[in-house]
């Protein structure tokens, strides 16, 4: 029994026996497959022949004060194979006493391992990432909400100026309508950034559940997806920033790219809603503040995503076109959300008309727009409904290089 105990220790674990001196006097199979040496090369060698460098010798000072003092030593250990490469191993190093008492020699059991280290070093490596990664984003909302806080500061010292400069009713509620929509613009941040958070939030429980179950390629999959949420949440920070920054000089732009601006900044409500957005374009550049039309395109989207839901559409589409002439470029916006009522159509323009809840519009976003489209563009908005379809036409001249 001694000896088929001796036999399943030895096949099962990685075995090795030294002298007093720490001389090599046995080596089982398992002990060669680990470290590349055969028998012949291990017997009668210093132990130390598998001794890892980066290791100090203050570990294997430790070691050998313990089991010279007729103890047993239990450790980690990081040892080197033969063709150089790192391989670690659970020891435990056992005194063999004689009959008198003294130390006879050494027994050394050991298991690989070295999987396990490597996991945990390649784990403990993706969290240092993942810290570095959110300390990063934690600066740059920092940074983005100081901006944004700017931005704010700026608008409102614009509001004091031009206030100042004309007292007509039209330019406060311009600024007026300004104001509303950077409030608006603020909780669409909040509701981009809501979903992402709790996406996160799961992802690095799962993570953890991965890594507690050594599932390797679940733990890359997890790690993988947590660094483009948080990308993804950087980059809503900049989206939004972007847009509200102040534009003073007009220069010549394409359409197509501004409209594809307010898509992007809308992309997550169309998605949340359902709304189906279908885009024919020709290109067409004109001379205004990009902004400005990027807000006039929001403006229209959003009552139409109002109009969807408030009409309770279930099939919700909306087109958006560019075509042009010789002269003029026209920009259409048609949707399938009901239409609008002919008493309405003739006041949607006025300012504070509104067909929503007190709470949930100011009656200045289609003014605003309309003004925007004929005092910064030299153009028009206008509209039309028929059939449970509206459509909202812009009309801007290919050619504004007198403007002022």
């Amino acid at each position: 029994m001694l000896q088929q105990y001796q036999e399943a220790i030895e096949n099962s674990n990685i075995v090795s026996k030294t002298d007093v001196n720490g001389i090599i006097t046995f080596v089982n199979d398992e002990f060669c497959k680990i470290s590349g040496y055969s028998k012949e090369e291990l017997v009668g060698k210093n132990h130390n022949i598998v001794r890892h460098p980066d290791v100090p010798a203050s570990k294997f000072r430790l070691l050998w004060k313990t089991i010279k003092s007729k103890n047993i030593y239990k450790g980690t250990v990081k040892n080197r194979a033969k063709d150089g490469s790192t391989f670690y191993v659970n020891t435990t190093v056992i005194p063999i006493l004689d009959e008198e008492g003294a130390i006879e020699e050494f027994i050394a059991i050991r298991y690989d391992v070295t999987k396990e280290v490597f996991y945990r070093e390649s784990l403990e490596k993706k969290e240092k990432e993942l810290e570095e990664l959110n300390e990063e984003l934690e600066k740059r909302v920092e940074a983005k909400t100081k901006e944004l806080k700017e931005l704010n500061e700026t608008l409102e010292r614009r509001v004091q100026e031009e206030i100042a400069k004309n007292e007509e009713k039209q330019k406060v509620m311009f600024w007026q309508s300004r104001f509303a929509s950077l409030g608006e613009m603020l909780a669409n941040i909040a509701h981009q950034w809501r979903q992402p958070l709790t996406e996160l939030n799961l992802t690095l429980f799962s993570l953890k559940k991965a890594a507690l179950r050594e599932e390797h390629e679940a733990v890359e999959t997890l790690y993988s997806e947590s660094k483009v949420l948080i990308q993804n949440m950087s980059s809503t920070i900049e989206d939004f920033s972007n847009f509200f920054k102040p534009e003073k000089e007009k220069q010549h732009f394409m359409l197509r790219e501004s409209i594809e601006e307010a898509l992007h900044i809308l992309k997550r409500v169309l998605k949340r809603d359902m709304i189906q957005v279908k885009t024919t374009y020709e290109d067409a550049m004109v001379l205004g503040i990009s902004n400005e039309f990027t807000q006039v395109i929001v403006n229209l989207l959003k009552n139409s995503r109002d109009a969807f839901v408030e009409n309770g559409v279930l099939i919700r589409e909306i087109y958006i076109e560019i075509k042009k002439d010789a002269e003029f470029a026209y920009v259409y916006v048609e949707d399938n959300a009901g239409g609008i009522a002919e008493k309405e159509r003739y006041k949607i323009f006025e300012p504070y008309f509104t067909t929503k809840h007190a709470s949930q519009g100011t009656g200045l976003g289609l003014f605003m727009s309309k003004m925007i489209c004929e005092k910064g563009f030299n153009g028009s908005l206008d509209v039309s409904s028929k059939k449970g379809m509206t459509r909202f036409s812009i009309k801007i001249p290919l050619e504004m290089r007198d403007a002022k």
